[in-house]
């Protein structure tokens, strides 16, 4: 089949589906492979933190098992949208294995990864995940609020944005305005993680005792910085993959679904050296939006695939820190009625791409 051409109106889902279906395999072996690497590279940073006495070393060792929790979550990602391997219920052990160092509850996840952000993205109301505000709801917010959201859209905000509102509020034992019912396996997956939580430090704290270390230096190196640089990283990356000048944002529901949200609200983020490697490819981001149950493995070819037979059409982005702070600057609150990102004194600074809506369904509203 040949390109589309930009005019042309975009296909179905499942047409756009059907080009992908051949990459949708997963394999066990591949699966097993990855989380063995992973999960050693992780037992061996954390291990160092230990045994290693030179403190520049800990804090390198520290930093790094950040980010390879960031490359083990990826691998949960995929179980939990059970594309790790073709096995429904290994799916669900393998992640909530990978999910182990980030301190994540799977099921609780599960629910707001898969059926909300996936199944609403961008959409107001439903998708929350840096989810902008209105002028007037920024107005509307108490001072201590505002500064808050002012710290969350600086650019340095990632981590506190996704410690505090994704990971305390919604996913670690979360109150009842936040938890998505009450579901017996949302307080399992809370104890096994907080479990898994109290052996790592118990595991740091006898270390430095049986090796003369501080047990602040331990706790701190082996256990606060990596899940705060984890935080920081997991927080970033969900930030460039739907927040971008060019990418709009929806409050009605029948234009969210006329504008073919699979394809236009997200973002390919580019780099110029392997760190798209290293993340496990989880950046050709359309891709996976488009169909979920493409191993992480098979991203790059989908994405090619994509952006070969939709020229024109997908965001793709080379990231630079330029980029990315003048982002964080124009992205700060949104229009939704005219679809143009504002600043915090309600300055339009970015025009949306305005995505040729197709004609609605019969008696569909908003």
């Amino acid at each position: 089949m040949a390109p589309l051409a930009p005019t042309e109106p975009l296909p179905h889902r499942k047409i756009i589906r059907g080009w992908l279906i051949h990459m949708a395999q997963g394999q066990v072996g591949r699966a097993l492979g990855l989380l063995l690497i992973d999960a050693s590279l992780w037992l061996g940073c954390i291990a160092g933190t230990i045994f290693i006495e030179n403190i520049a070393v800990k804090i390198a060792l520290g930093l790094i098992a950040g980010f390879v929790t960031g490359r083990i979550f990826i691998l949960g990602h995929d179980a939990c949208h059970q594309s790790f391997t073709p096995n429904r219920e290994l799916n669900k052990v393998l992640g909530r294995i990978a999910f182990l160092p980030s301190l994540t509850p799977y099921s609780l996840w599960d629910v707001g990864h898969n059926v909300v952000h996936h199944g609403q993205t961008n959409l107001k109301g439903f998708d929350f995940v840096w989810a902008p505000l209105s002028k007037a709801e920024f107005d509307a917010l108490p001072a201590w609020r505002k500064t808050l959201e002012r710290l969350y859209r600086s650019g340095w905000g990632p981590v506190f944005y996704y410690l505090i509102e994704i990971w305390w509020r919604r996913e670690y034992f979360p109150n009842a305005q936040n938890k998505p019912g009450d579901r017996p396996i949302f307080l399992k997956d809370n104890l096994l993680v907080t479990a898994f939580a109290i052996i790592w430090i118990g595991c740091l704290i006898a270390g430095a005792l049986a090796t003369g270390q501080s047990i602040w230096v331990g706790l701190i190196t082996g256990f606060a910085l990596p899940f705060l640089f984890w935080n920081g990283m997991i927080g970033f990356v969900v930030y460039v993959h739907h927040t971008h000048p060019s990418v709009s944002w929806y409050d009605k529901k029948s234009e969210w679904l006329r504008a073919q949200p699979f394809v236009s609200t997200t973002v390919h983020l580019t780099f110029g050296w392997i760190w798209g490697a290293l993340m496990h490819h989880i950046m050709e981001h359309t891709a996976h939006h488009v169909d979920m149950s493409i191993p992480l493995y098979n991203l790059k070819d989908a994405q090619n695939t994509l952006e070969t037979m939709l020229p024109e059409r997908i965001f793709i982005q080379k990231f630079s820190w330029d980029w990315y702070f003048d982002t964080a600057s124009k992205c700060k609150l949104y229009d939704f009625e005219n679809k143009a990102w504002l600043d915090f004194d309600g300055n339009k600074t970015a025009d949306s791409v305005r995505v040729l809506l197709s004609p609605a369904p019969a008696g569909q509203n908003g």
